[in-house]
């Protein structure tokens, strides 16, 4: 059998840490855009997350045929704010905008607003295109509240706002391991190891 690469069409090394970990039974080298020195801007210009995740694989499939290209998109969806900002996620509040701001403008906006009426997710969709063209997408969810206010140091983006009850901590409070088996990242990750597993027992 050929030995195939994964890459995964991110610069975040802080999302790289988790996908490697989990990703590790693939027992696949792994690399990031940043690591291979590419370079490029991919318009996610998709009404959904699967469009979103479906554009960045296939832009990567597109310079690298013979390797596993797998891209994700993800959000947090509010549901007093009717589900924002959702797609909009990495780009609210401006691309460039530290999430401590973002984190910020969300708790400004939920002041006065308690209990199950902060209810609030992660959503993520993991894309895969493989080298013979095919196209497999897993998605999962993380449920909680927005927290009333940030905590934690363990996580990156909208995680010190995302309190689970079940748990009494914040994302980023979490242990690695912990946030590994409840996130909606490292679920949808684990639905694709299996679809990589499958696919390279049975064809590569």
């Amino acid at each position: 059998m050929e030995r195939r690469r994964v890459i995964f069409a991110t610069n975040n090394q802080g999302k790289m840490k988790e996908i490697r970990t989990i990703l590790q039974d693939t027992h696949l080298p792994i690399y990031s855009l940043k690591d291979l020195w590419i370079d490029i801007d991919i318009v996610e210009d998709g009404e959904t997350y699967t469009d979103n995740a479906l554009i960045k694989a296939r832009a990567i499939h597109a310079l690298f045929p013979d390797d596993i290209i797998l891209a994700d998109d993800s959000g947090i969806e509010i549901d007093y704010l009717n589900k924002e900002p959702g797609v909009q996620s990495a780009r609210f509040g401006g691309v460039d905008t530290p999430y401590a701001i973002k984190n910020q403008m969300f708790l400004d906006q939920l002041i006065g607003v308690s209990g199950d009426e902060r209810s609030a997710r992660f959503v993520c969709v993991i894309a895969a295109v493989f080298p013979d063209g095919s196209e497999e997408t897993c998605m999962a969810t993380m449920e909680g509240q927005i927290a009333t206010e940030a905590k934690g140091e363990n996580g990156f983006g909208y995680d010190p706002i995302f309190y689970v009850p079940e748990y009494q901590c914040t994302s980023a409070e979490m242990t690695e391991e912990l946030k590994n088996e409840l996130s909606h990242r490292g679920k949808a990750l684990r639905k694709m190891s299996h679809v990589i597993l499958e696919r390279i027992e049975d064809r590569y």
